[in-house]
Formats: C-alpha cells, sequence, structure tokens
C-alpha cells in the first residue's frame, strides 16, 4: 500500500519554470482572443466616405474613442441600404451592446471635427458626436507584470543550469563556461584529409606519421622499453602547412582527436582556462589512445614573469601552468599525445618545451623548388588546366612561397581565366595571378603625367640595368611600369635559393637595388622618393651584414642578434656609444659605396639605359627577351642555367 502511494506520488507531474512561461503566453492569447476575435467592430472606412454617409442622412450617432478613432452607428433604414448591406456587425459573443456599422482612424481631431460640424450645419442634421476615453486594464496590467515574470523566469533558467544536470561536473559553471570548448573528431565524424593531400615537408610529414603509429601499435615501441612521446611541436612560418598536417594526423590515426586553439582557453572569468585545460584531458583520458591538437599555442604558452604591470595571479600565467601539470600528470600508458603549433617558438616558456612536455619539435619550413612542384600538383588537381601547363616552370617562378600562398595562386589564376572568358588555365594566368599576390592589383587607370612615367621607366630600366651587369644580382624575369597596388612600376626577378649567402653577393643584390635611384641621378641629375621600398631594403641588408651576420671589418666578428627571442638586455643596446656610431657610419658607408658603384655602371652603359627606357615607355611590359637584344647575352647566363637546372 505504502509503495503504491510512493508510485503514485511519484507520477504526480513535477513543477517546471516553463509552466510560467505557457501560464503567461495562454494569458495573451485569451486576452487576444476574447478582447479583439469575439466580435467584429464594424466595417473599416474613411473620413471622406463617412462623411457623404453624414450627407447622406444615413448616420445615427457617432463616437470618438480616445481622440483617434470614430465609431459610425447607422440607422436603422440606412442598414437597409444596398450600400450598407456587407457593413451589418457580425459576433461570436453574444452581447447586448449594440456594435458599430463602420470605423475609422482619423488625423488631426480638430480638423475632423470642423469638417464634420460643417457637414451637420449644412444639411441641418441633429448628430452630436460623443466622445468616450476607452481603457484596457488587462493589457496594461499584463504589461505591468511581464519585465518581473520574465525576470523571474530568466533567474529560475539560470539556477537550473547550475545546478546538476548538463551544468555539473566540471560545466557546472554559469552556461558551462568552465568546459572544454576542443571539437572531437572520431569515427563517427568522417575527415578526409589524408597524408596524400600534403606535399612536401618529407621530413616533418614522416615525424607525425610516427606519431599515428605510436598510436596504432604501441606494443611495437613499449616491447623494446621505449616510451611514447608526449608531445610534439610544429614549428614554421605562417602558411607551411602546420594545421594541414594535424588534420591530415585526424584522418589518418583513427584516434579521437581533439582539436582547439590556444584563445579558446583564454576568457574574461578567473579560472575558466584552468578548467577548460583540466576537462580537455579529462575527456582525452577517458577516450586514450587518443590525440589533443592545440593550434596557436603561443596563446598561452608565452614565457611567465616577463610582464611587470601583471600582477601575481595573471590568469593567463594560470592556464599554462595546469597545461604544464596535465601534459607531465598522467603516465605513460594513458596514450594521449598533445601536437601543438605556433610559428613563435622563441617566446614559449622554457618549461613547455623541455623533454617530457613537448618532446619533439617539427621544423615545418617554407618549401624548396622541388617541393613548390608537388604542391602545385595537389592543388592543380581542381582545376581545368592547359595540357602543356609546366609545373616545374610554376615552381621555378614562386621562390620564398608557402603552400597557402600557392594555393592563393592556384585560385587566383582561375579566376582570372574566368573573368577573360577562358575555358581553361594556361601559363599566362598563372604569371598574372603571381604578379597580382606580389605587386597588388593593377591600376591602369592611375593618373600619371608623362614626366612621372618617363622617371618611372628609367628607375626600373636601371634596376634591369644594373642587376644585368651583376654576377650576383637576381636573373630578371620582367620589367612593368603598369602601376599595381602602392607602386608606380615593378621588376621581377628569380632569385637564387642560397642556404648560405657571401658578403659580394648581398652587395650585388644591394647595387641592384639601388639601380633605380642611380638611373634617376644619371639621367636627369635629380632624385625622387620613388626609391623608398629600395632603401628600405638596402639599409636592412646593411644593418644585418654589420649586426647580425658580422661581415664588417671594422665591427668584426660580432653579432648582437638574440636567437632565442629572450631578450637579456631590456631596454639597453648590448653596445656602446661610440659602436653605434661605428655601426652607423659602417651602414652608411656600405650603402654609399654601392650607390656610386651602380651609378659608374649606369653611367658607361648610359646609351643602352636610356634605350631600354625608351622600349619600356612604349611597350610599358619588356622580358629578358628584350634586355638581351640591348646588352646581349648575359656573361653569366650559364652558371644561372646550372643553378635552375637543379
Amino acid at each position: 500500500m505504502a509503495n503504491d502511494k510512493k508510485n503514485i506520488k511519484d507520477k504526480k507531474p513535477k513543477f517546471s519554470p516553463y509552466w510560467i512561461y505557457g501560464i503567461v503566453i495562454a494569458i495573451f492569447i485569451g486576452t487576444s482572443v476574447f478582447s479583439n476575435s469575439g466580435f467584429q467592430e464594424g466595417k473599416e472606412t474613411n473620413p471622406t466616405q463617412f462623411l457623404q454617409f453624414v450627407e447622406d442622412g444615413d448616420v445615427a450617432k457617432v463616437e470618438i474613442v480616445n481622440k483617434r478613432i470614430a465609431k459610425v452607428y447607422l440607422t436603422k433604414d440606412a442598414a437597409t441600404k444596398e450600400i450598407h448591406r456587407s457593413s451589418k456587425p457580425t459576433t461570436l459573443i453574444p452581447t447586448a451592446t449594440q456594435l458599430p456599422n463602420y470605423k475609422f482612424e482619423f488625423g488631426e481631431l480638430e480638423i475632423f471635427q470642423n469638417e464634420l460640424n460643417e457637414v451637420i450645419k449644412s444639411n441641418n442634421l441633429d448628430l452630436e458626436p460623443v466622445y468616450i476615453t476607452e481603457e484596457n486594464f488587462l493589457g496594461d496590467f499584463l504589461l505591468g507584470i511581464l519585465p518581473f515574470v520574465l525576470l523571474i523566469g530568466v533567474w529560475i533558467f539560470i539556477m537550473r543550469r547550475m545546478s546538476g544536470g548538463a551544468g555539473g561536473g566540471a560545466g557546472g559553471q554559469i552556461f558551462n563556461i568552465g568546459k572544454s570548448k576542443a571539437k572531437l573528431f572520431d569515427q563517427n565524424t568522417e575527415v578526409k584529409t589524408t597524408f596524400k593531400d600534403v606535399a612536401g615537408l618529407e621530413g616533418a610529414k614522416e615525424e607525425v606519421q610516427e606519431i599515428v603509429d605510436f598510436l596504432k601499435f604501441p606494443e611495437k615501441y613499449t616491447t623494446l622499453g621505449g616510451k611514447i612521446p608526449k608531445g610534439a611541436l610544429l614549428v614554421g612560418p605562417p602558411g607551411t602547412g602546420k594545421t594541414l598536417l594535424a588534420r591530415a594526423v585526424a584522418g589518418e590515426a583513427k584516434v579521437p582527436f581533439f582539436s582547439l586553439s590556444g584563445s579558446d582557453f583564454v576568457e574574461m572569468f578567473v579560472g575558466v582556462g584552468a578548467s577548460r585545460v583540466r576537462d580537455l584531458f579529462k575527456q582525452a583520458k577517458e577516450k586514450s589512445p587518443s590525440i589533443i591538437f592545440i593550434d596557436e599555442i603561443d596563446a598561452i604558452g608565452r614565457a611567465r614573469g616577463k610582464n611587470a604591470m601583471s600582477g601575481s595571479n595573471d590568469e593567463r600565467e594560470n592556464t599554462l601552468n595546469q597545461l604544464l601539470t596535465e601534459m607531465d600528470g598522467f603516465g605513460t600508458n594513458a596514450n594521449v599525445i598533445v601536437l601543438a603549433a605556433t610559428n613563435r617558438a622563441d617566446i614559449l616558456d622554457k618549461a613547455l618545451m623541455r623533454a617530457g612536455r613537448f618532446d619533439r619539435q617539427i621544423f615545418v619550413d617554407l618549401p624548396d623548388v622541388r617541393e613548390r612542384k608537388e604542391i602545385f600538383e595537389v592543388h592543380l588537381r581542381p582545376l581545368k588546366k592547359a595540357k602543356d601547363l609546366d609545373t616545374d616552370f610554376l615552381s621555378k617562378q614562386t621562390p620564398g612561397f608557402s603552400g597557402a600562398d600557392i594555393a592563393n595562386v592556384c585560385n587566383e589564376a582561375a579566376l582570372i581565366a574566368a573573368r577573360n572568358g577562358k575555358k581553361e588555365v594556361d601559363k599566362q594566368d598563372f604569371l598574372d595571378a603571381v604578379d597580382r599576390i606580389i605587386g597588388g592589383l593593377e591600376k591602369k587607370n592611375k593618373i600619371i603625367t608623362p614626366s612621372e612615367k618617363k622617371a618611372v621607366a628609367f628607375h626600373e630600366a636601371g634596376h634591369a640595368t644594373v642587376s644585368w651587369m651583376l654576377e650576383h644580382a637576381a636573373p630578371l624575369v620582367k620589367v612593368t611600369i603598369v602601376p599595381r597596388g602602392r607602386s608606380l612600376g615593378a621588376a621581377w626577378y628569380l632569385p637564387e635559393e642560397r642556404l648560405i649567402v657571401r658578403p659580394e653577393q648581398m652587395l650585388d643584390e644591394m647595387c641592384a637595388a639601388l639601380g633605380g635611384r642611380a638611373a634617376e641621378k644619371v639621367i636627369f641629375d635629380k632624385i625622387s622618393t620613388g626609391a623608398l621600398s629600395d632603401l628600405e631594403k638596402v639599409t636592412k641588408q646593411a644593418r644585418a651584414m654589420v649586426t647580425i651576420y658580422g661581415l664588417s671589418d671594422k665591427i668584426g666578428n660580432l653579432t648582437y642578434y638574440d636567437s632565442s627571442g629572450q631578450n637579456e638586455f631590456g631596454f639597453n643596446k648590448p653596445y656602446s656609444e661610440q659602436t653605434a656610431e661605428l655601426i652607423d657610419k659602417e651602414i652608411s658607408n656600405i650603402i654609399e659605396e654601392q650607390y656610386e658603384r651602380a651609378i659608374k655602371l649606369l653611367e658607361e652603359n648610359k646609351d643602352k639605359l636610356t634605350e631600354l627606357a625608351e622600349v619600356l615607355l612604349e611597350k610599358e611590359v619588356i622580358f629578358k627577351d628584350n634586355l638581351e637584344k640591348i646588352f646581349g647575352k648575359r656573361a653569366f647566363e650559364k652558371e644561372e642555367r646550372e643553378i635552375l637546372d637543379k
């Protein structure tokens, strides 16, 4: 019997805060139905028709409600007329009060009264408007209590989320704010990216493949006494494929893969970052073997204690401390590997980089010419390309391009081909795409005076002439005086991909860069602001020669470069004022020496420089062939061909 009572008690419906919302909505709907839909308060008309009805003597009474709405009651005789037959009021709710035949809304009350009085007076009618003020007490009352009902409802909703249920455990804070935001990829989530989609990066790919192998066949390594690495850090410039490698790991590993960004841990509330780290590793351990991937880890992994302005209870440092604890807190049999990516490894905390946390640092560098060819082949697959398209040529035309840049080149080439109405993407589209990415959008409508155009032509011809005459300067591809982006002209070169650079090579490059300003000096005996980017480039090169690479005889074999990024000198220079003066003089001497060298070369070939500038003014774009006609074969052509073939 007691059990029956208990069951009956359990079956009773429990109170839910959503009942409050339902009751409020039902009251509003009921009020609306019974106040508006129960009967028809007259047919809609307008003031002009109403005045005509008054003039015809059809109006028995008119009520002015709240000084803006008029309700019209017809006489018994008028109600039988054909014109008023459709105005008979209908009702769903029985009522003893007379309902109006017409109603309408007017504008200014005084104007309406004057018009009505004029019609009444001119027709000698016995009609007096009745003024009524109506109030909706129930509607006003409901509107008055509505804010309080909503506040109570929101308060109940928040309290329910904070107490148990979906809001319990690590996410027991308001709206699960302490819960990890990591996105889970497992056997139920199809990730189509595989190692086949990652071109180049052979060394990095091999390291990452081994990590996948660790998780698939751990016995292969543990039987020999080896331990599975705790983590691997992918380091490299932007766009080189760090995140792509991680996505390929998610597609290949066939184990739970948690992916999130370093900024996902950062929140305005204290303790949230550490809570999310705990929850992330808890989920990963429950689903082990698994992989955690933290992109842009420098958002939370910066070196601690470097900012004197931050307090001792810094939220980012607390998050990093929790991450350090979690990474070195679980045993080797947990089978949880942490992958992270950053392009700023120099600012990461040393405790994060030590063995036992990130055991491996995988450097993902910019692709070389062979790897660029492989990357082009991957991104050319979906394009309708010309059959004679040479990927070797494309890879040589894009030195220093990352994988993301190459993907952008392929996309831009397809857009350019579509814009020109082509059926397939050809070589010229790719060259235009490279020009677009490097130089910016072509601005053919930019207004340039003839004198400015001539100065730009001689400036670019000066670059081309000097680089043609120097052994170590980069081979010319083309020169243009069509404005692109912020530049009024540009010269494209194919730089040699060197692993080490000698002083004579740097000096030749600086001389070629100063060839533009030198040409202006030789031809016009004037210089202009057009050499800004050239001066910036040579100044950086000269400063690097003196202060970084130790290539200055006067400064000697010294470097003031800190590769770790942890500058121990603070705001002080690591050299004296006398050395600073010597550095400045040495930088200036190097630049001025190359400037004079460029002037001398151009004065010796002034006629050829002038001829080249005239061709450039005529055609606006010239190529290597045009220089060969004027200067003849380049003396260093053979060596360059050998370099390119390699």
